[in-house]
């Protein structure tokens, strides 16, 4: 029957679509009326470095996301035996920040510039001292100003920037316009009128007005929305960006695109005040929906950022987080095979990932540094991936595995002891999504640990930013005027399943004393950068 329901949904359009674009993959979910997954679609991809810039061609955004349609209609039909051709609303995310400058014909002036660059710190640092407010590196407004102070010849022909959903969005509908969560990563929000700081936008004019370039930046920013607001229509020629094919109908609906944070909030439940959520993959942050406002700036370790609804957030970020360890399952996986025992990835993940649990807790005294790129909350500008050990040190595969996990939180780690300690912020529940906890058990326990809080994964933990968007293009045709928050509480989340962990006292300790020596080593990894170029 639930087969037959849904067939019939998939037919008659009334199944909703989000695609969210990562860092390592883009991935596309469909959605019933009851908001549950039904269906899904991939592509695999990686940032490439490019002239000292982590980036993206444009070139592979829409073969991505014309691989990931395919796919998700070749699972459609698959399973329903049904061709996919129209959906009852759209949305689309991406991981946040970064940098796409357009001038009036639309072309790109520069390849894309994206989150993971640490190539803009003086703009950061004077941005943040004249705003007297956090303007994190991987902003899009510290991006155009490093970019002002380095003389690029092509600012002065810039029309609109844009972060990668908002560009995305734009070529599929014709709108420039940004979700609000997204948008406060690219400029500060005003949280009282839902739209960017009025102040701070005329005191960068000013900054500038000495170059007159003829424009000022609110005219090259998007407009930002909340969820629930019309973003606009899936014209003709955007439903050919995504299925070139010509069998996708155009005139859907689209929610405002979102970040990766904003759609990791919403796939977790955790847009009320007092709740928070982790994203652990490629990268890793932790925001905390706020109660109040911090009582000042922190200025490289904590962003204030918005939820898709537009309440103040406190966002602690770190660059990397699974990546280095990746390469290390990739090299184990490569020794396996070698000796004639290759297993799947899967599998590989899931053994030696298990084999943290019986570490010691502070690792042996086993200090891995996972820094492909750089780290601003630790004052690290380069990336350096190092493995330390003494010689005394115990250096078991399960002290290894477990010092792994624990470096992949260090720098996150700096950032809450602000939350938590200083600004003494409380929270009532932590959801955690991503990679690194896909592997039961093993992942919660170290981010328990190292936040010193209950961590729970929800089932649908894994379905990720996707889920989320689609849950938001959801929220836009079927919100019955209910708030977003009261929409996921009853009609996505009512008999949710989630697993919970305590940290016990004893793996606090061991992340505590991890730590200690991790911030001691920072000076090792700081050589690192200086003297090996």
């Amino acid at each position: 029957m639930m087969q037959e329901t849904t067939k019939r949904e998939i037919v008659n359009g009334q199944a909703v679509l989000g695609i969210e674009l990562g860092s390592t993959r883009i991935k596309a979910v469909l959605v019933n009326s009851q908001n549950e997954p039904i269906a899904q679609g991939g592509f695999d991809w990686e940032n490439t470095l490019l002239d000292g810039y982590w980036t993206y061609s444009l070139d592979d955004v829409w073969k991505g996301l014309s691989t990931c349609v395919a796919n998700l209609k070749k699972d459609v039909h698959e399973k329903f035996g049904v061709p996919l051709t129209r959906v009852k609303s759209l949305g689309f995310s991406a991981m946040m920040h970064g940098y796409l400058a357009f001038d009036k014909s639309g072309k790109l002036l520069v390849p894309f510039r994206t989150w993971r660059n640490t190539t803009t710190q003086q703009a950061a640092d004077e941005l943040s001292d004249l705003f007297g407010y956090p303007v994190p590196e991987r902003w899009t407004i510290s991006h155009l100003y490093q970019a002002i102070l380095n003389g690029e010849k092509h600012v002065k022909d810039i029309a609109y920037v844009a972060s990668l959903a908002a560009y995305v969005h734009w070529k599929l509908t014709g709108q420039k316009v940004l979700g609000i969560g997204d948008a406060s990563g690219m400029f500060p929000i005003d949280i009282k009128t839902g739209e960017y700081d009025k102040t701070m936008l005329a005191l960068f004019d000013k900054l500038v007005q000495k170059h007159n370039y003829g424009w000022k930046v609110e005219s090259l920013l998007p407009k930002a929305l909340v969820a629930g607001e019309d973003a606009g229509y899936l014209t003709p020629e955007g439903a050919l960006l995504l299925d070139p094919t010509g069998n996708f109908v155009s005139g859907v609906p689209l929610c405002p695109p979102e970040g990766d944070a904003g759609t990791g909030m919403v796939a977790t439940n955790s847009i009320a005040q007092r709740t928070g959520n982790v994203s652990a993959g490629t990268s890793v942050f932790a925001m905390i929906v706020l109660e109040h406002e911090l009582s000042r700036s922190y200025n490289k370790f904590i962003d204030l950022v918005t939820t898709p609804d537009g309440s103040l957030v406190a966002m602690a970020h770190a660059n990397n987080c699974t990546g280095d360890y990746d390469r290390w399952m990739a090299l184990f996986g490569q020794v396996l095979e070698a000796t004639g025992n290759k297993i799947p990835k899967g599998k590989l993940y899931d053994a030696l990932l298990a084999k943290a649990l019986d570490g010691a807790k502070d690792c042996g005294g086993l200090l891995p540094y996972n820094y492909i790129s750089g780290e601003t909350m630790t004052g690290i500008y380069g990336g350096r991936p190092l493995f330390i050990r003494l010689t005394q040190n115990d250096f078991t595969l399960e002290n290894f595995m477990r010092a792994q996990l624990f470096t992949s939180l260090g720098a996150l780690r700096t950032g809450m002891d602000i939350l938590f300690e200083d600004e003494k912020v409380e929270v009532d529940a932590i959801n955690g999504h991503g990679g690194f906890f896909k592997t039961p058990i093993v992942g919660q326990t170290m981010m328990a640990a190292a936040l010193h809080t209950p961590i729970s994964v929800l089932k649908t933990a894994g379905e990720g930013g996707a889920w989320g968007i689609a849950l938001l293009a959801s929220y836009l045709v079927h919100n019955e005027k209910k708030k977003l928050q009261d929409f996921l509480t009853e009609k996505v989340f009512a008999n949710s399943e989630a697993s919970t962990i305590v940290p016990t006292q004893e793996d606090i300790d061991g992340f505590n004393a991890f730590f200690v020596n991790y911030k001691k080593g920072l000076a090792v990894e700081k050589a690192a950068v200086e003297y090996l170029p």
